[in-house]
């Protein structure tokens, strides 16, 4: 049995399942086929990630990528999605989690929704209604629909974001990282970049406002850049400010 055995966990002993190998080579040969067409186009992979997913999760099962000579499911990932094994698993995901939901209807919300669909339904277990998020995957546009599961799984109202693009020298960049880190110091190794900026941003505008003693843009600068701050160091602001006054 040697080489045909691992150790789990808990330390109990699993004969590996019994290699169905000419299912294995089909199923093999499918995930091939999708990902290749993902090389022409990615419409053609969104249209097929039902597909994908659910012959992913036939390959872990059944075990099929010890046919590629690979030492586990992990490392079959590896060679079949090299830039990012999140995907393979959302994927799978997708298919172990909404079994309710017709694989048409999937295809048409697309992947990065029905990604969105599966968090609530390993969230919610028995409780998922299905039809009602399908409803809200139709209708919403993406990120507000990714807001509306943020604020379902965390019960908390999230803004919505943009990403940011400008280009920047290298020579700027030692300052731009400086600052960065040095405002993460400050208000929290647990705040964002963004938010980070944001805060210097607001520092500058402060300044600035208070040299051309233009009041209207000076409080919300202020305010936001208190709101920042770590809350003791809120409170003991907020006391100073009261025994100034």
């Amino acid at each position: 049995m040697i080489g045909l055995t691992c150790l789990t966990n808990n330390g109990k002993v699993l004969v590996a399942a019994k290699l169905n190998r000419r299912r294995a080579v089909f199923v093999l040969s499918k995930i091939d086929e999708i990902l290749s067409w993902d090389k022409a186009t990615d419409r053609e992979r969104d249209s097929k990630f039902v597909e994908l997913g659910r012959y992913l999760c036939e390959i872990r099962a059944g075990q099929y990528w010890r046919v590629d000579n690979v030492r586990s499911f992990d490392e079959f990932l590896e060679r079949k999605f090299p830039e990012s094994r999140r995907k393979a698993y959302y994927l799978m995901a997708i298919h172990e989690r909404l079994p309710r939901i017709h694989k048409v209807d999937l295809q048409q919300v697309g992947w990065a929704k029905a990604t969105e669909l599966a968090k609530v339904a390993r969230r919610d277990g028995q409780r998922f209604d299905s039809a009602t998020w399908l409803h809200k995957a139709r209708e919403l546009p993406k990120e507000e629909f990714k807001r509306e599961v943020s604020k379902h799984l965390t019960g908390k109202e999230t803004e919505p974001w943009e990403i940011l693009y400008f280009k920047a020298y290298k020579s700027q960049l030692p300052v731009i990282e400086q600052a960065l880190e040095t405002a993460g110091l400050m208000l929290g190794s647990d705040k964002s970049r963004g938010y980070c900026l944001e805060m210097i941003c607001a520092d500058f505008l402060a300044g600035v406002s208070l040299e051309a003693g233009n009041q209207d843009a000076l409080l919300p600068a202020l305010t936001r850049m208190v709101i920042g701050l770590p809350k003791p160091q809120r409170q003991q602001l907020l006391q100073n400010v009261r025994e100034t006054i």
